[in-house]
C-alpha cells in the first residue's frame, strides 16, 4: 500500500512539473534593429481556416491584436488607420494544438490481470492521463519600405480552457513578448 502512495505521488509531482504554467518565449532581431526609429503600426490580415477553429477563436485573435496594440502604444507607437500609413507591419501567426498526455503503467500502481485458469499477464502500455492545448502565438515586424522582416518572436505555452484565465495568459504572455524587442 506505502508503494502505491508513492507511486501516485511521483504521478501526480510528474503532472503538475509536465504542465508547468510558463511562457517559452523567443526572439529574433534584424541586425540594427530598433523600434524607437519607427512610429506607426498596423496589422497585417490574419488568413484562418474556419472550418478547424473554435467557436471563440475570432474573439481570441482581437483580444490578442488589442493587447499587442496596447503594448506597442505603451512603447511609444501609435496605430495606423491602414496599413499603408504604417512605417511598420505585423504579421501574426497562432498556432493552438490538442495534445494527449500519457504515461506508462508500471507493475506496482496498475497490478496484472487475470486471464483464467489461475495465470496472470502483466503488459507495459501507455494510458491517457489528460488531455491540454499548447498555444504558439508568432509576431513578425515587417518593414514595408523595404519589404524586409525586422524582427519576430514567438510565445508558446499551454494554454487555459477557461476564458478569463486565457485572457490573463495572453495579456502577460504579449506583455513579455514586446519586451523582448529592442527599443
Amino acid at each position: 500500500m506505502r508503494k502505491l502512495v508513492l507511486s501516485t505521488a511521483c504521478l501526480l509531482l510528474w503532472l503538475l512539473t509536465a504542465c508547468s504554467s510558463s511562457t517559452n518565449i523567443h526572439s529574433e532581431p534584424a541586425p540594427g534593429f530598433g523600434l524607437s526609429t519607427y512610429r506607426q503600426f498596423a496589422f497585417m490580415d490574419v488568413d484562418t481556416d474556419l472550418e478547424k477553429t473554435g467557436r471563440d477563436y475570432q474573439g481570441h485573435v482581437h483580444f490578442l491584436k488589442q493587447e499587442l496594440a496596447r503594448q506597442l502604444e505603451l512603447r511609444g507607437l501609435k496605430q495606423a488607420p491602414t496599413t499603408e500609413e504604417a512605417d511598420l507591419l505585423i504579421n501574426l501567426g497562432i498556432v493552438v494544438d490538442r495534445q494527449v498526455q500519457t504515461r506508462e503503467t508500471n507493475i506496482i500502481s496498475d497490478p496484472p490481470r487475470y486471464i483464467g485458469q489461475r495465470r496472470y499477464t502483466w503488459q507495459s502500455r501507455e494510458v491517457e492521463v489528460g488531455r491540454y492545448s499548447v498555444g504558439t502565438v508568432s509576431v513578425h515586424l515587417v518593414d514595408p519600405v523595404q519589404n524586409e522582416l525586422v524582427w519576430q518572436g514567438t510565445a508558446e505555452r499551454v494554454i487555459s480552457d477557461k476564458p478569463e484565465k486565457l485572457r490573463e495568459q495572453i495579456e502577460k504572455g504579449i506583455e513579455r513578448l514586446v519586451g523582448e524587442i529592442p527599443s
